[in-house]
């Protein structure tokens, strides 16, 4: 048996972000990935931020509506959100979108 390592190359990130005078005060990443058991890809939404300054205005709402859209635009057949579960007011905010909690995170930090 032998171990086989291939690189892909249809797997790319797009950065959605907000901007107020040329400066960044919010993002979000959908990183948008293809295997094997699905023709269509699938969309990882990873590090939704907003700064303190511009919360609570609607800002995260409309990142993770626009990072949504693109991965329709895309033809994404599933949308994974992460988040750490020590932010319960996150499940809340996730769930608005259609969102739902569907299984557990396993991480190893280097």
């Amino acid at each position: 048996m032998n171990l086989k390592k291939s690189i892909k190359k249809n797997v790319y990130g797009v950065k959605i972000s907000y901007q107020d005078g040329g400066r960044e005060v919010g993002r979000a990443f959908l990183y948008v990935l293809k295997n094997d058991l699905h023709k269509k890809p699938f969309g990882l939404l990873e590090d939704v931020f907003v700064n303190e300054k511009y919360r609570g205005h609607g800002l995260g709402s409309k990142l993770v509506l626009a990072a949504l859209a693109e991965a329709k635009k895309r033809k994404c057949y599933k949308l994974i959100a992460t988040s750490r579960s020590s932010k319960p007011e996150l499940k809340k905010f996730y769930k608005k979108f259609g969102l739902e909690i569907w299984g557990v995170e396993f991480r190893k930090d280097f």
